[in-house]
C-alpha cells in the first residue's frame, strides 16, 4: 500500500515467490541447514555406554532412598540431558519425514 492509502500489486516471478514462501513457512521445529547423514545420525543417536552404567548406578541408588545430594544433582542432569536428547532425535525424525524420507520414521 502507498503512502497516499493506494493499494499497489506486486509480481514476482516463481523462484522468488517459493522462496519468499518457505521464509514464511518455517517450521521451528525443524533442524534446518543439516545434511540427511547428520540428521541420521542423530535420530539414531544412543546415550553411551558409560553414561547408561552410570544412569543405572543412580537409578538403582535412588530406588533404595541411598542417594546423596551430589548424585541427585548428577541424576537430575543425566535425566534432563535425557530429555533433550529425546527432543533433538524427535526433531531430526520430524526434519527427515519432512523432506520426504519415510524410512526413518
Amino acid at each position: 500500500m502507498r503512502e497516499d492509502g493506494e493499494r499497489t500489486g506486486v509480481v514476482l516471478n516463481w523462484q522468488d515467490f517459493q522462496k519468499l514462501r518457505s521464509h514464511l513457512e518455517r517450521d521451528p521445529d525443524l533442524l534446518v541447514g543439516l545434511d540427511v547423514e547428520t540428521l541420521a545420525a542423530i535420530a539414531d543417536g544412543m546415550m553411551s555406554a558409560p553414561h547408561q552404567q552410570r544412569l543405572e548406578t543412580l537409578l538403582e541408588r535412588n530406588r533404595s532412598g541411598a542417594l546423596t545430594l551430589e548424585e541427585r544433582a548428577e541424576l537430575d542432569q543425566l535425566l534432563d540431558d535425557i530429555d533433550r536428547m529425546n527432543l533433538l532425535k524427535a526433531r531430526a525424525l520430524y526434519t527427515l519425514k519432512h523432506m520426504g524420507f519415510r524410512q526413518f520414521t
